[in-house]
């Protein structure tokens, strides 16, 4: 089978779930079938819209430079490099993982040529303009609200605000070009989600939020959590001779609530350590250092690691791993990582962090975005080392044995799904 990979960003370069996950299926796909990758880098120092390839262990990978995009949908440069590699490879199937810094044309383009789509969805990009329902607040008395809902007012009055000229005289025509701005995008979008052939869900929580929110039809998605590499991901046998060692795994941006855990982590008394992982972005993290002084227990920053090698440079350095995520997380691999090596998680009791980890069972859930609840299930494992190795040993709560989806078995479902979808396409006329 020929398999188009689609996907906004590729490891090394770009290291978050979406991007890892892909890596993971592209390999292990390419040991059966044909498999190629459309993605996009950031080369402030090359034009926009430059395309170049190269193979990255093994995998041929077209590179689309998108430098200077932020918030756009649909380019027509990057549609027509897509529709080139479409005629060059010809694939079967065309999976995509994301669209946002490409263009909606690529699923246009795909239909085009009569080639059935599979599209893994991996936050709510398709449902909210910048993907998580976290608002970007520009108004100097909130932060990163939580948004139940899209409404195209909403969105121009929030998240948007801070591309308004912001002076009071401008106030009702920026809105009216904003509200109408999103209104546009949403309804291409739409065009766009009819033109699927099926979507994938890694977790209920957010295939039930497309069906009930943004009225996907129940019988175009399918729930079907992520697989992992398990050949490195082994259960380790906990270090006792050390501090209680929390671990963060992740990058330094606000949604991810880093600055929430460093506070919480300030209040917990007995001996202790927080160890945070994830590339250093500039002033985001300088900030998170700042924050981190006064501690009486050790907080270290730790530089970004190379995934396979987690299991030795993370998770034998950690009694449990800390997500803190202020939005509502889809399937956080790093949740599923921790319990293939049987660390216990501590995370928010919301989205699909909740869905993968069940308190007192393989975990500690705490109220979401608050740092007091946080702080309370902290000092529990720090008190609990024992209780918390038992949890670690549960591992993931959807098999008898607590292992996590492998990367083969979960390869064998997406080509039992492209099958299906190609055996029963029917060209658009």
């Amino acid at each position: 089978m020929k398999i188009l990979k689609v996907i906004h960003g590729y490891p090394p370069t770009y290291n978050a779930g979406s991007e890892v996950y892909s890596k993971s299926i592209c390999e292990s796909l390419a040991e059966k079938h044909e498999v190629k990758v459309f993605t996009r880098e950031q080369n402030e120092y090359q034009l926009d819209f430059a395309v170049r390839k190269e193979i990255r262990n093994g995998i041929p990978i077209t590179l689309i430079n998108l430098a200077r995009e932020k918030d756009g949908y649909e380019h027509a440069q990057v549609n027509e490099a897509f529709r080139k590699v479409l005629l060059q490879f010809q694939p079967d199937i065309v999976h995509v993982g994301h669209l946002n810094h490409l263009s909606l044309g690529i699923i246009t383009e795909a239909k085009k040529q009569s080639i059935p789509i599979v599209y893994t969805l991996h936050d709510f990009w398709l449902m909210c303009p910048r993907g998580q329902f976290l608002q970007r607040n520009f108004d100097g008395e909130n932060l990163y609200r939580l948004c139940t809902k899209q409404e195209d007012n909403k969105c121009a009055v929030s998240c948007y605000k801070m591309i308004h000229s912001c002076q009071s005289k401008d106030g009702k025509v920026d809105t009216a070009y904003w509200t109408d701005w999103i209104a546009r995008r949403m309804e291409a979008v739409r065009n766009i989600v009819d033109k699927v052939d099926l979507f994938i869900a890694p977790s209920r929580y957010l295939m039930n939020r497309y069906v009930s929110d943004f009225r996907l039809p129940k019988d175009k998605v399918v729930y079907l959590d992520y697989g992992f590499p398990t050949q490195y991901l082994k259960p380790i046998e906990h270090r006792v001779n050390r501090p209680f060692t929390f671990g963060y795994i992740g990058t330094h941006i606000p949604s991810k609530g880093v600055n929430l855990l460093i506070e919480a982590f300030k209040q917990v008394k007995g001996n202790a350590q927080l160890k945070i992982w994830g590339r250093h972005i500039g002033q985001n993290t300088a900030s998170l250092h700042r924050l981190a002084e006064g501690s009486l227990n050790p907080i270290v920053f730790k530089q970004e690691y190379q995934n396979e090698n987690i299991l030795e440079e993370v998770f034998s350095q950690t009694d449990t791993i800390v997500v803190p995520s202020i939005w509502g997380e889809n399937s956080p691999l790093v949740i599923h990582e921790a319990q293939a090596c049987h660390v216990p998680v501590i995370t928010a009791d919301f989205g699909g962090m909740k869905e993968y980890v069940h308190h007192h069972i393989n975990g500690l859930l705490f109220e979401h975005r608050s740092v007091e609840s946080l702080a309370t299930q902290m000092q529990y494992a720090i008190d609990h080392s024992s209780e918390m190795r038992a949890f670690g040993k549960r591992g993931y709560l959807y098999s008898d044995d607590g292992t996590v989806p492998c990367i083969k078995e979960h390869c064998k479902q997406l080509i039992q799904l492209y099958q299906q979808i190609i055996k029963t396409y029917e060209p658009a006329k």
